[in-house]
């Protein structure tokens, strides 16, 4: 099959044929009709968190195309799927409370040479958390199940009060589906504070209530403008340095922080701050099978319209221009690998 292959630290991928995977007990295999670029894929090139030979890619969506033996009954040859793309330990606190992203030992689809990924043609998951999409649900949306299922996670976490005002910080693509849930959720006031004017536009698109230049605009004082006192939640979806210092600096009193943003430098900061407004921190890493059953039944649903972070769709021979196009310069939201173009 061809797939897109990490070779080096910093270089652009590289479009090779290797070997089609095959199903092992506990997998299926997928013909991948739907990939997204995730910014955590843009990192293991950018710090060189990869191995060579490496195939990343851990949105997707395809067709079930062959299944180990002791497959579930319930998936078939030709099933429409999306998966949470884990092989966790099924032995740790994590897994016991049904928080298998959390398990330190699972592996992740596109992470490990054991885990090829789906900038492929085709891709083995684990058997037990394929997820059927309904007719109703394309491909392309099936692969940004995933990154959707994190911004659903992440507004959960932040236990937002019907009619509270929340700040989002970065309109990417988990930015942009915090909005999405945050307003499915009740808030009143959903903002973003995002720099690119394509991304404001975009997440307006998604349900933002209204967006702030951070280049051009004191924060603090927009927001306060547009709800009348400081965010009762804010959702830091970036994961630059400096940003969650911000946020404590925003946060009103007792307000709610939840870190989303994958930050891969040290970071200082204050503590004084948080303490002095008795501010409740969390983190966000990944998600449950909850999100994605939610938030598949969300799009067939037509509850939530997730079209507007499809921002373009490329084949595999141009996979690694787009994927360098995102690295220097990230005006896209999600962008989709179709290897059948």
């Amino acid at each position: 099959m061809r797939a897109a292959v990490y070779l080096e630290k910093n270089k652009p991928l590289e479009v090779q044929t290797i070997a089609d995977p095959t199903p092992a007990l506990g997998q299926v295999v997928l013909a991948i009709k739907g990939a997204g670029i995730c910014g955590s894929d843009l990192h293991m090139v950018q710090y060189g968190f990869a191995a060579p030979g490496q195939v990343l890619g851990h949105e997707y969506a395809g067709e079930i195309v062959a299944l180990g033996a002791d497959a579930p009954k319930t998936l078939k040859v030709g099933d429409r799927v999306t998966a949470l793309p884990v092989f966790p330990c099924h032995k740790c606190e994590a897994c016991d409370a049904g928080l298998v992203g959390l398990c330190p030992g699972s592996k992740i689809v596109g992470t490990t040479l054991m885990t090829q990924g789906a900038y492929a043609e085709f891709t083995a998951v684990n058997s037990r958390y394929v997820q059927k999409l309904p007719d109703g649900v394309s491909f392309a949306e099936g692969a940004m199940v995933e990154p959707l299922a994190v911004g659903r996670h992440t507004v959960s976490l932040g236990e937002i009060k019907k009619g509270e005002s929340v700040l989002i910080l970065g309109g990417g693509p988990i930015g942009a589906a915090a909005a999405i849930f945050a307003r499915q959720a009740g808030a009143k006031h959903v903002v973003v504070s995002e720099p690119m004017e394509l991304r404001r536009n975009r997440v307006r698109e998604l349900g933002a209530t209204a967006t702030i230049d951070p280049k051009i605009q004191n924060v603090a004082e927009a927001f306060t403008a547009i709800a009348d006192h400081r965010p009762q939640v804010i959702y830091e979806c970036v994961g630059a340095p400096g940003l969650f210092a911000q946020a404590i600096d925003l946060a009103g009193t007792r307000a709610r922080v939840i870190v989303a943003g994958v930050l891969f430098e040290e970071e200082r900061f204050s503590a004084l701050p948080a303490l002095a407004k008795e501010l409740t921190i969390r983190y966000a890493q990944m998600y449950t099978e909850r999100d994605f059953e939610a938030v598949i039944d969300n799009i067939a649903r037509g509850e939530i319209n997730v079209k507007p972070m499809h921002t373009e769709t490329v084949s595999l021979s141009q996979l690694p221009a787009a994927f360098e196009g995102l690295r220097s310069a990230p005006q896209q939201c999600k962008v989709i690998l179709d290897p059948a173009l």
